[in-house]
């Protein structure tokens, strides 16, 4: 077989090359050549908001990004990084804020500053979570606030550190404004910081257990109510204030904001989680595995999730701590010394909750995830979040200089999750676009179908385009059709991996078919 004639095999065996004289539900009226790219099940693709989460404590040296487990599924080491789209920071304000007007992320001696560029040399996104409440956990919030005197409660005297602040206290929120304005200036750019986890009151910044009584942390009166509601539309509308273009997220449970951690679901629960949607957030739950009807993630939650689903992205996080926590006891049945069951129980809800993304949690958690239970890494590769691919492109062969031509594409979401192009941070800057590359493998020219809208596609269904072109004024000569989702604010460049199999350039466009311009 001749050179030209194995390219042709290949071309036609990858792609799916035909000629198509259109005038099919697909297609519309387009004529031209048919090709249809081979889908990719199984690449790990590093997009925004989706895929597996490595978490990275504020202390941890810069090398755990380079952690490598062995995998007895593949008999080999892995890096841990390599199946990460994210990476996420919970640390303490006192971290990033050690003095007023000081941030541990433009200190070069600082662990944060040096995880940071880390991160950044990796080309992996941070995600922040800010914890406040110092129960259980030291001072959180700088002793400067306090010094000015924001109010706080000492649950334990014998700990004098352990202070928890009034987040309705107008001396602590005007501290935390100028704190969150400079994270902002540093981390509002999407193509450093995934998320910001905006909330970050209550026991460990999981936005229960929140304290509004300088005298009895868990007090509920008349007020509370009002109160919690206050401090949560105060807090979710300053991240959004200062956040432009990098995701929200809250964690959606069903004492969301109250002084209690358990219970029956708080009848204002479900409403405070819509009110951070309205001010432009996503949802995320940190228990995800858990199955305690009165704690966990039970039915409160999941109802939660498919009343906003394919509406914004959720995010989960793993419950259990293997390590230290009972999990046995689980009313799913967890086996004791059996880990891979409390991963299957999390795959499983995170799977009815269509997830956009899961987490690789510091320690034995991640440990366990490629020891115990690597054929659910690689199914939430293949099965979780977003995977988008044109199963089906019309293209013509034949183009005269200075006419406008037809195309047609047909898409599909193989992931149970959405892309969330919708979400007010984004503000539908994705979009479909079709190139014409030169033999270089640059675009010479580059279309955008403002029409074509990824935030619609779902659950493996077919969707389909018909988008004509402006002029093509090109010199005449050879050149390659190219398509790809671009980011319309960073001058049409490629900014979505597909999950194809075809050729792409360095650019990120996926190569379709030739074509003469004459």
């Amino acid at each position: 077989m001749t050179g030209c004639l194995l390219a042709a095999f290949l071309c036609a065996a990858s792609c799916g090359c035909s000629k198509d004289n259109g005038g099919g539900e697909e297609g519309g009226q387009v004529a031209g050549v048919t090709v249809k790219p081979a889908y990719n099940k199984s690449e790990v693709l590093h997009n925004p908001l989706n895929g597996w989460v490595m978490y990275v404590s504020a202390d941890y040296d810069p090398s755990y990004f380079d952690k490598e487990i062995y995998v007895p599924l593949l008999g080999k080491n892995v890096r841990v990084a390599d199946y990460a789209s994210a990476c996420y920071i919970r640390t303490k304000w006192s971290v990033l804020n050690p003095a007023d007007g000081q941030y541990a992320w433009k200190d070069p001696d600082s662990k944060v500053y040096k995880l940071v560029q880390k991160a950044r040399e990796l080309k992996l996104p941070i995600a922040f979570r800010v914890v406040v409440d110092g129960r259980d956990q030291g001072a959180n919030t700088p002793q400067f606030v306090y010094d000015a005197g924001a109010e706080y409660a000492m649950s334990e005297p014998k700990y004098p550190d352990r202070k928890t602040p009034m987040p309705q206290d107008p001396i602590f929120q005007r501290y935390y404004e100028k704190f969150v304005a400079a994270l902002a200036e540093e981390f509002n750019d999407p193509e450093y910081t995934s998320f910001i986890d905006g909330y970050g009151l209550g026991k460990w910044g999981e936005g229960h257990s929140v304290a509004y009584n300088k005298d009895d942390v868990s007090a509920v009166d008349e007020n509370t109510e009002t109160v919690k509601r206050e401090v949560l539309d105060w807090i979710t509308k300053l991240y959004a204030k200062h956040f432009t273009k990098v995701p929200l997220v809250i964690n959606y449970h069903r004492v969301l904001g109250h002084p209690t951690s358990q219970g029956t679901a708080n009848p204002n629960s479900e409403s405070l989680v819509a009110l951070a949607i309205s001010n432009g957030y996503c949802i995320r739950s940190d228990a995800f595995g858990m199955n305690n009807s009165s704690w966990g993630y039970s039915t409160w939650e999941k109802a939660i999730a498919a009343q906003w689903r394919y509406k914004v992205p959720i995010i989960m996080e793993g419950g259990y701590i293997v390590s230290s926590h009972s999990y046995w006891n689980d009313p799913a049945g967890y086996r004791q010394g059996h880990p891979e069951d409390v991963r299957q129980g999390e795959f499983d809800s995170s799977a009815e909750a269509r997830v956009n993304m899961m987490d690789f949690r510091v320690g034995q958690e991640t440990e366990s995830w490629f020891n115990d239970a690597f054929s659910l890494v690689q199914r939430f590769v293949s099965e979780g979040g977003y995977r988008l691919y044109p199963d089906q492109v019309i293209v013509p062969d034949q183009v005269s200089a200075g006419s406008r031509v037809k195309v047609a594409s047909r898409w599909r979401n193989m992931g149970w999750g959405y892309f969330p192009n919708n979400l007010p941070q984004w503000n539908y800057k994705y979009k479909v676009a079709f190139a014409l590359i030169d033999a270089s493998d640059k675009a010479q020219k580059v279309f955008v179908d403002k029409d074509c809208e990824p935030s619609t596609w779902v659950e493996s269904k077919p969707f389909s385009y018909t988008f004509e072109t402006p002029a093509v004024d090109l010199p005449a000569g050879k050149y390659t059709w190219g398509i790809a989702i671009v980011d319309t604010t960073k001058e049409n460049r490629p900014a979505i991996q597909l999950a194809v199999n075809n050729e792409k350039t360095a650019e990120g466009w996926v190569k379709l078919h030739e074509v003469q311009i004459n």
